[in-house]
């Protein structure tokens, strides 16, 4: 696999107009690159982990979010799926599954070394699919790890499990309801405020729209934090959690959240009021 070493995070405003143009072109090949982009020393900001944590519903703590290093990385995934030799536009894309390893608390101030590249391009129901690795490592030691599944559509047939190794969700489990969420209107702006995913169809109603979207979605990686901000102080200093995402949370709206205990954690569900939908299943336990 060729290495690609980074001196600096790549600009989201310039990828974003790559990602425009890319789509406008024709594609690159038709298998994955073969590709590991490096970042050394990407320092977690102290007052960035704040504003995230404000954003997402975590409280003040010695360790950041375990859905944290996300954003530090997302430049990285951008950059690698807007080259041209990436065989999809980053704009027809669609992110079905997460799955997220604490391996050791991470401190705000840390410096993490960041590597990332895709693999495992497959059959979907809907389309292919194709796993977004991510390793974060501290001195040396790989102390946070990240599995994004994505979709692209069209011509699908294969299986529509989003990730080999995401095994768990809440389907199995008796689920309680546990809070109602009242998701406010801008919520799409302000966690693109801390994470730099501006993706249109998250930003407003007018340009969801134009992306076939009756309003404004939640990020899934909002959602995602979401859930993991109420098992806080649940959680042993290492932690797995896992998503599939399952349909968009419009904005503004009201959702369910609910969970169970696993015999390892606890499973988690966010659904319509009503319970007729459900946008995210997942489970999160100790390691």
């Amino acid at each position: 696999m060729e290495t690609l070493q980074l001196d600096s995070a790549p600009s989201l405003p310039v990828l974003y107009a790559r990602a425009v143009s890319v789509s406008l072109l024709p594609g690159g090949g038709e298998e994955l690159p073969d590709q590991e982009l490096v970042l050394r020393g990407a320092e977690l900001d102290p007052e960035h982990v704040a504003a995230y944590a404000r954003v997402c519903g975590f409280g003040v703590r010695d360790a950041v979010p375990g859905t944290f290093p996300h954003v530090i990385a997302f430049p990285l995934q951008m950059k690698l799926m807007t080259d041209r030799a990436f065989p999809f536009s980053v704009l027809g894309l669609v992110h079905i599954a997460n799955r997220i390893e604490v391996l050791a608390p991470i401190a705000p101030g840390s410096a993490l070394d960041i590597r990332l590249w895709v693999e495992k391009l497959r059959p979907h129901k809907s389309g292919k699919q194709f796993d977004m690795l991510v390793e974060a490592a501290r001195d040396g030691e790989t102390v946070w790890s990240e599995r994004s599944t994505y979709l692209r559509r069209g011509g699908g047939g294969g299986d529509s499990a989003g990730s080999p190794e995401a095994s768990r969700t809440a389907d199995d489990a008796e689920l309680t309801t546990a809070a109602m969420w009242r998701v406010p209107g801008d919520i799409g702006r302000r966690y693109a405020g801390v994470s730099g995913d501006r993706n249109p169809i998250h930003m407003h109603a007018l340009s969801a729209k134009a992306f076939g979207f009756p309003t404004a979605i939640a990020h899934g990686m909002w959602t995602k934090a979401r859930c993991l901000a109420a098992f806080e102080g649940r959680l042993g200093v290492a932690y797995e959690i896992e998503a599939q995402f399952k349909a968009p949370l419009r904005i503004p709206g009201k959702a369910r959240f609910s969970s169970g205990r696993t015999g390892s954690g606890w499973a988690f569900a966010v659904e319509t009021p009503d319970g007729e939908h459900t946008h995210v299943t997942g489970a999160v336990s100790s390691l």
